[in-house]
């Protein structure tokens, strides 16, 4: 064998062993980072999880156009790390959390699950329901501050990741006061959960994020304007009603 041939083939030879290495450690950091991905959205190989879907307000037994997009942008995430999901009503989904992972999409007033689990889990966050008209309609109040909806223009919405014990599955809520802020919060779940998960790791928490000038951008500038997690899982005070002793 001539020198040149034996160069050319210990150079396919290094050639061989340098991709074979390179293959191997992108497979290896592919599958960490996977990994990572179940293990903060709570979605192992095969495991079987819950989106909890709500009502269209008025309209019984009809989804929200937004809120069907919010269900595709995590039926997504759900496929990429190899689970499988179910879809339920949220007056049908009668179960305890921690079991499966769970992904609750929707108002209080829309979604009675939604509703159960910031009475238990989230007591600090209190939700204007009423139906007649005014500036505190659907605001939130978190702690001591007061979020107004500003239609079309800055609307909010809690993300929040919800956890029982270190063993437990995480439930995600996405609660908005419109139904594009739900799919808003779910697509920040989607482009952010890498950084949620450095920040976070596998503990609870609740973001207030608000979507801006939704009538321009659609669902895509989205905006965290805190951290509230302590406010939102402090009951607030009860409310003070002063008597006043008849003459």
């Amino acid at each position: 064998m001539t020198d040149d041939v034996r160069n050319i083939v210990l150079g396919v030879i290094a050639a061989g062993i340098s991709a074979t290495f390179g293959w191997f450690a992108r497979t290896y950091l592919w599958r960490r980072k996977l990994r990572r991905k179940q293990a903060f959205l709570g979605l192992p190989r095969n495991s079987e999880s819950l989106l909890v879907v709500n009502r269209e307000a008025g309209n019984d037994g009809a989804v929200h156009r937004y809120d069907v997009f919010a269900l595709l942008e995590l039926s997504a995430l759900i496929k990429d790390c190899g689970a499988n999901a179910q879809i339920v009503s949220h007056d049908t989904a009668q179960q305890g959390f921690g079991e499966r992972t769970e992904y609750c999409v929707g108002g209080p007033t829309s979604n009675r699950r939604m509703a159960a689990h910031l009475h238990s889990m989230l007591p600090g966050i209190k939700i204007n329901t009423d139906l007649e008209p005014g500036p505190d309609r659907l605001a939130f109040q978190i702690g001591s501050e007061r979020y107004r909806l500003e239609k079309g223009t800055a609307e909010y919405v809690v993300l929040a990741r919800l956890t029982a014990g270190p063993d437990a599955r995480p439930v995600f809520l996405f609660c908005g006061q419109v139904a594009i802020t739900n799919q808003a919060a779910s697509r920040y779940l989607a482009r952010n959960h890498e950084k949620l998960a450095r920040k976070h790791g596998d503990k609870s928490f609740c973001l207030l994020l608000k979507v801006v000038n939704s009538q321009a951008y659609g669902p895509d500038v989205v905006e965290q304007v805190a951290d509230v997690t302590r406010a939102a899982q402090t009951p607030l005070p009860p409310v003070r009603t002063s008597h006043r002793a008849s003459a």
